[in-house]
């Protein structure tokens, strides 16, 4: 008779920690190609000159995986389309602060969301190409984020294409108006660039100025104004944005550990992507200023706090130590923080005629707040402008420009900025590639020009193509017809169909306000 043996206790399984338990989750699953070498595998990595020794020194630092980012994301989503809901069926496009607030989310859906969708569309393009598991994954997450985004603004605004114009066909606007040009230019740029200055233009420099400046101020002023689904979007992308700031100080300073001849490489980006990101910001500028009917917080206030204390102040002392420096041409963004939403909003002010949002002039209480948010500005140099504008519209007139301005080659604004520190000087730069002149705003667009001037040229300028017939016809109407843009999309502020509604809607019957 056999005698049974006794069964060694079995050991209980050891707990892995969580950043084990996540590199088996993910980097762990990753594999050595063998039917093609790396190189082919992955084509776009070398050509940019950033060498990278290893790859799995990437560090993650929220360590997601895929099935609780999901819930995560779920999770917002439920709230925000409750607020989403619950605004639509109380008509609370009544609720707003007045009718000429529309013109900025106008401007929102026009310029930013598109470029939500233009984000995904890239970070999906590195999740296949970089070369690491970690910052594939990285990217993937982020590519998810932005496509939900672009959802979520689109969803929210839509609920005013209900009774406003202005807010259709505005993907068409995206890639025709002459002003959203300002804004594709940047991403096309960006999207033409290789993947890892795709990642300082857009993880970095665009993440950490603009949204910043962008989704929290600038919410702030849309829950002020009693535009809850905007507010409710925005924070919801905030804690998003938050996290791609991350994997932008990740990504660069990742790139600056591998090898040291990846600095001066880096160094050139950010000189070039602050300057392209801060150029951009001009349209921010004027819609916090100027586009808001109760205003919380300037320009001015945004840029030193979000660009002045928190970049300069603590990101950049932090950078040094890998050798990069503060970007080229910082005090002259510095110096033009007094006037450049005064410049901006005048130009949109001035050829809002060809533009899908209406713009008024500044009331006496709001040239008052701009007085005391730039008193070293304001009175001296903008109030008499704007008071001469409300003294011809007194009259029944109207000022606009007759003609079209001339762009910068670069960012593509008109010309319309000041030197630093002599606000009646327009700025002005030249600059000659194949015996052909360019123009540009600034010192930072001429610099930029003059590094790639190749790439450049080829810039689509949108009054460029009107003189060349490209856009539809050579008259205002036919123009404007091919941006989309309808009857009455751009009519002037007091007699445009939007706040006519406005009015109606808030009376009691007879025409008077209730």
């Amino acid at each position: 008779m056999s005698v049974p043996t006794k069964k060694a206790a079995s050991k209980p399984a050891r707990k892995l920690p969580l950043k084990e338990r996540y590199a088996l989750l993910t980097r762990d699953l990753d594999w050595e190609p063998g039917y093609v070498d790396r190189e082919q595998l992955f084509p776009h990595t070398r050509y940019e000159g950033i060498k990278i020794h290893d790859w799995d020194g990437w560090q993650d630092p929220f360590r997601l995986t895929v099935d609780a980012y999901y819930k995560y994301q779920a999770e917002k989503d439920k709230r925000l389309y409750a607020v989403l809901d619950g605004f639509a069926q109380s008509q609370g496009h009544l609720s707003l602060s007045d009718a000429s607030y529309l013109n900025a989310i106008k401007l929102f859906i026009q310029g930013v969301t598109p470029l939500e969708y233009a984000a995904h569309r890239h970070f999906a393009y590195l999740a296949r190409h970089l070369e690491g598991p970690a910052p594939r994954f990285a990217a993937l997450c982020q590519s998810v984020d932005e496509l939900r985004h672009c959802q979520t603004q689109i969803h929210t605004i839509s609920n005013y294409n209900k009774y406003y114009g202005g807010f259709h066909s505005w993907s068409k606007m995206h890639d025709r108006v002459w002003y959203l040009s300002v804004t594709k230019s940047l991403f096309d740029d960006a999207m033409t660039a290789g993947p890892f200055e795709f990642l300082i233009s857009i993880s970095f420099s665009f993440e950490y100025l603009l949204t910043n400046l962008l989704f929290v101020p600038f919410m702030s002023g849309a829950s002020f104004n009693g535009d809850m689904p905007t507010m409710s979007f925005g924070f919801s992308a905030q804690s998003d944005e938050s996290r791609h700031m991350t994997l932008g100080l990740e990504a660069i300073k990742f790139l600056l550990e591998q090898d040291e001849g990846n600095v001066p490489i880096i160094q050139d980006w950010i000189d070039k992507w602050f300057w392209r990101a801060y150029r951009m910001s001009a349209l921010v500028a004027g819609m916090m200023d100027y586009m808001l009917p109760k205003p919380v917080m300037s320009w001015r206030e945004a840029f030193e706090l979000y660009f002045e204390e928190q970049m300069l102040g603590g990101l950049f002392p932090d950078l040094e130590y890998y050798g990069i420096q503060p970007p080229r041409h910082v005090s002259a963004a510095i110096a033009e923080k007094d006037h450049l939403s005064h410049q901006v909003y005048k130009i949109l002010h001035n050829f809002s005629f060809a533009a899908a949002f209406t713009t008024k002039t500044p009331d006496e209480a709001h040239m008052a707040w701009l007085a005391e948010q730039y008193p070293d500005s304001f009175n001296q140099v903008y109030r008499p402008v704007w008071e001469k504008h409300r003294k011809i519209e007194a009259d029944g007139g109207r000022v606009f420009f007759q003609g079209l301005p001339q762009l910068c080659q670069v960012c593509q604004v008109p010309m319309a900025f000041t030197e630093p520190g002599k606000p009646d000087r327009i700025s002005f730069r030249r600059s000659t590639f194949r015996d052909e002149t360019f123009h540009t705003c600034s010192d930072g667009c001429q610099w930029i020009f003059e590094r790639e001037p190749e790439k450049y040229v080829q810039a689509w300028l949108p009054v460029h193509q009107i003189y060349q017939g490209n856009c539809g016809g050579p008259t205002i109407p036919e123009v404007l017809a091919w941006y989309g843009i309808q009857e009455g999309d751009n009519g002037e502020y007091t007699g445009s169909p939007d706040q006519l509604a406005w009015a109606a809607w808030h009376s009691d019957g007879d025409g008077k306000a209730v």
